[in-house]
Parts: structure tokens; C-alpha cells; sequence
């Protein structure tokens, strides 16, 4: 596996960090990896975080390693999550799982189906009009 150096603007890593410090539905396996990630991290300034690691407002490609079935989604912050519209929470397990890393990068988290491995296909920087925000639903 392909290990990499989370790079996260202060307001995501410290919207990780509450997570971790005050989530009760973290797995122990969860708690351990995004505990150790964010002792390594790299916290930048929002401005200079580049456009292909994944942040809030990105739209991510991503594979399941053993199925091979590809998801596309964009994350949001909570309140303006829909899943019908596939606008996924920063804070859903897989937004948690994704933040701070690059295409190519294969991630490990306990999501509510077990253990699963994912590949970064893809990640684009949206518009905040892209991504919901600032729209009434």
C-alpha cells in the first residue's frame, strides 16, 4: 500500500481533529490511523492547498479495490450533505477516510460494511455554485 503525508487546510484538520476527539461511532481501527495521520499531517493555509488533494468542496473518483466499482461524489460540510445528489459529508466515513490525500493514493478504513480499501481515481476542486453552497434546498 501506498503510504502518503496528509495534507489539510487548519479548518479541516481541525474539523478532524473534533471528529476524533468527540466521534463515538469511530471504530478503534478508525480512531488509531486517523489519530497517526493527523500527527504527520501537513496543515496549510487554505489557499495553498493544491487543487488535487482532496478537501472540502472537492469531486472525487474513487475505486473499491476487491469489487473494482467506481464512486463519484463531491464532499460538502454537514449541512449541506445529499445523498441523493451525491453530496457526501466531509464527516460520512468515507470523507473522513479521503481528506487530505492525492489520486493515485490507496486508502484502508472500517466503514459500516467492515474493513475496505479504496483507490483515489480522481479529484477536482469545485465552485462553491458546483458544490451547493449558497443555493436554498
Amino acid at each position: 500500500m501506498k503510504i502518503a503525508q496528509l495534507i489539510l487546510s487548519k479548518n479541516d484538520f481541525e474539523l478532524l481533529q473534533n471528529h476524533l476527539n468527540l466521534s463515538t461511532k469511530l471504530s478503534e481501527f478508525n480512531k488509531k490511523k486517523l489519530s497517526l495521520e493527523l500527527k504527520t499531517a501537513r496543515v496549510l493555509k487554505s489557499e495553498d492547498i493544491p487543487d488535487d488533494v482532496i478537501s472540502e468542496n472537492s469531486s472525487v473518483e474513487i475505486e473499491d479495490i476487491e469489487s473494482g466499482q467506481k464512486y463519484n461524489f463531491i464532499l460538502v460540510s454537514p449541512n449541506k450533505a445529499d445523498y441523493k445528489t451525491n453530496r457526501l459529508s466531509v464527516l460520512a466515513p468515507i470523507g473522513v477516510a479521503l481528506l487530505g490525500y492525492r489520486p493515485g493514493i490507496e486508502v484502508d478504513w472500517e466503514m459500516p460494511t467492515g474493513l475496505r480499501k479504496f483507490r483515489i481515481v480522481s479529484v477536482k476542486r469545485t465552485t462553491e455554485l458546483e458544490s451547493g453552497q449558497g443555493i436554498e434546498n
